[in-house]
């Protein structure tokens, strides 16, 4: 059992920047790969980024490519999404989630087996 606690949203102005962290319990956290996903208002959830257990391989949405950053840092069983750039599209909510199974699909929620609750990330034009 894996428990995410997400942490770092807030009200920015469009151009300003974020960091989000996610804090995992459990003493198994490489064997993880974790992804982050947002929820914008009235829409689904969607793909934002993902990093594998030993942050080898990172994948993003091309909506978020060349402004966000993904890392993680295993001692601290803890994931981060660096936000910079932001724009009002990306208002959400934003999720991390843990996939621990032997194949991965970095952008399918649907294979993600733990969530976090989610952290509201706004940004003003």
């Amino acid at each position: 059992q894996v428990q995410l606690v997400e942490s770092g949203g807030g009200l920015v102005q469009a151009g300003g920047s974020l960091r989000l962290s996610c804090a995992a319990s459990g003493r198994t956290f490489s064997m993880y790969a974790m992804g982050w996903f947002r929820q914008p208002p009235g829409k689904e959830r969607e793909f934002v980024a993902a990093i594998s257990g030993n942050g080898g391989r990172t994948y993003y949405a091309d909506s978020v490519t060349g402004r966000f950053t993904i890392s993680r840092d295993n001692a601290k069983n803890t994931v981060y999404l660096q936000m910079n750039s932001l724009k009002p599209e990306d208002t959400a909510i934003y999720y991390c989630a843990a996939e621990g199974g032997s194949s991965w699909y970095p952008t399918q929620p649907n294979k993600y087996d733990y969530w976090g609750r989610g952290t509201q990330v706004t940004v003003s034009s």
